[in-house]
């Protein structure tokens, strides 16, 4: 994580992210626990502005920090900060899960890994990663499509190196716009099966269907991962979609779980 996590942070000083919407005063989120001890890694877009600011837009401090900022660790620029900080910086990604979590968002996902066995909070054999490891000052579907190529071209590379040295047998993709833009950037597609006890009803007018996903990857952007890596994932965001009933998300957990044991990925 030590290599990624200076890249990235020598990007914020380096490069126009902060055009691309980046909080610049915000530390890179490589990761949300810590891959090197997970079996699975869930995958999302990108780290919530809510990870750094509390809901009237103030930086989150003492108790309730998650991650680390310019403030934080006392520096002015990122261009200042040396091993000691990245050390710090690392250091809260690992202990995400014991200290601040966002459980809002996180305990839903939870559910989801707990039906395979693992778990963010316990054992450790769970992490979260984001195809894009920085958090932007609007939500993703406020950027502009320039930013979102933008960040997903320099977010495809941390992703790489992440599972690149990690032992992540398995990623979970959260949501279709997840699955759309790994699809893209990994260059294959994933199996595509309709799910029918995961429609979600609407009162009016056709319900909205649910699909899962399936594939696998021995490489991405052309760097070999050492071994394969099963992809699972899902159409419905679980936190955001509308409708997305508690009778679905257990479904869902099913599927994972059953999918997991069919593969052989425990053994």
């Amino acid at each position: 994580m030590h290599d990624t996590l200076a890249t990235l942070i020598d990007l914020l000083d380096t490069s126009n992210l902060g055009a691309a919407g980046v909080i610049p005063w915000g530390s890179p989120v490589p990761a949300f626990g810590d891959p090197n001890r997970s079996r699975v890694a869930t995958l999302g877009l990108n780290p919530s502005n809510r990870e750094f600011l509390d809901s009237v837009g103030n930086e989150l401090d003492g108790h309730l920090r998650r991650f680390h900022t310019l403030t934080s660790l006392g520096l002015h620029s990122w261009s200042e900060a040396d091993a000691r900080h990245l050390r710090e910086i690392i250091f809260y990604c690992q202990e995400y899960f014991h200290r601040n979590p966002y459980d809002r968002w996180f305990r839903i996902l939870d559910h989801v890994l707990r039906g395979a066995g693992v778990s963010y909070y316990n054992g450790e054999e769970a992490c979260h990663l984001d195809l894009i490891p920085y958090a932007t000052t609007r939500k993703w579907v406020q950027l502009t499509s320039s930013q979102r190529r933008d960040l997903l071209t320099v977010g495809v590379t941390a992703l790489t190196q992440m599972l690149a040295c990690s032992p992540i047998r398995v990623l979970i993709l959260n949501g279709r716009s997840v699955v759309s833009h790994f699809e893209e950037l990994a260059g294959i597609s994933l199996r595509c099966t309709r799910m029918p006890t995961w429609s979600l009803p609407r009162r009016s007018g056709r319900p909205v269907l649910g699909f899962a996903y399936r594939g696998s990857l021995r490489s991405l952007c052309r760097r070999c991962l050492g071994r394969e890596v099963l992809v699972l994932g899902y159409n419905h965001n679980l936190q955001s979609s509308f409708g997305v009933t508690n009778g679905v998300r257990r479904e869902i957990r099913r599927w994972v779980s059953q999918s997991l044991l069919a593969g052989g990925v425990w053994e």
